[in-house]
């Protein structure tokens, strides 16, 4: 059984009403989210709170959450609260469509963690397929808000198993958001891709860059280096 916690160096993430616990990949992602220049912040689907809690550690911006889940929308406030940035964090319980009706505001970062098996076959628990499967939040949605709601200048970043990355891709374009680069995150070296982290702009490349992160070594136990780095000012035992 997942803990009901996880213990971070500088604030704890209860888990305990939630359906998608944290995980290895979700925080590799928060760690390399590029919030350094960031005023403003929008997480979707946020969870348990993780990834905002993580920008909120190495930035100054104000982040607005948003989460549908009654159950993941509490524990995201409690665990906010519980936070050293309890003041620049703001949880919307409702989902991105509501939140699009009212809100006036633009971010110069979107980051998103979102369902994304398109084809996979559901589970059987409502709470998990609806965190796991594209249903409630819909990747067109994710282009819509960012269409409209990133500033000029702002990038969206998502995180997805490779062929949903390609997919979402595909679908960008037609909301004028292009792929700037993409990190193909390994479980070890020698080892499967498992997700892509890709960065999107208004700006179109030419050629978007592609890098390779790799969390294990070829033991499959240790840390690699590149890892290890991102993640030594979040886990307790880097």
């Amino acid at each position: 059984m997942a803990n009901s916690y996880f213990q971070f160096k500088q604030f704890r993430v209860e888990q305990g009403n939630c359906a998608m616990k944290v995980c290895t990949d979700s925080c590799l992602f928060g760690a390399m989210v590029d919030v350094r220049q960031a005023k403003r912040i929008l997480d979707i689907g946020t969870g348990t709170g993780l990834l905002s809690l993580m920008v909120a550690q190495r930035s100054e911006a104000s982040i607005d959450a948003v989460e549908i889940n009654t159950e993941a929308a509490t524990q995201a406030a409690e665990n906010f609260a519980l936070s050293p940035w309890q003041d620049r964090l703001q949880l919307h319980p409702v989902s991105l469509q509501e939140f699009a009706k009212y809100n006036q505001q633009y971010y110069d970062v979107i980051l998103s963690n979102p369902p994304f098996f398109l084809a996979s076959l559901k589970s059987g628990n409502a709470a998990k397929d609806s965190a796991k499967h594209t249903g409630d939040l819909f990747f067109e949605d994710i282009l819509a808000f960012a269409q409209k709601h990133l500033t000029p200048e702002g990038k969206l970043y998502i995180l997805l198993p490779p062929p949903e990355a390609r997919h979402f891709a595909e679908l960008a374009t037609d909301h004028q958001l292009y792929l700037a680069g993409t990190t193909e995150v390994f479980t070890y070296i020698n080892g499967q891709c498992i997700r892509h982290i890709q960065t999107y702009t208004f700006v179109e490349q030419p050629s978007p860059t592609i890098n390779q992160l790799h969390i294990r070594e070829a033991d499959k136990v240790t840390y690699t280096s590149e890892f290890t780095e991102l993640l030594r000012h979040y886990y307790l035992h880097l």
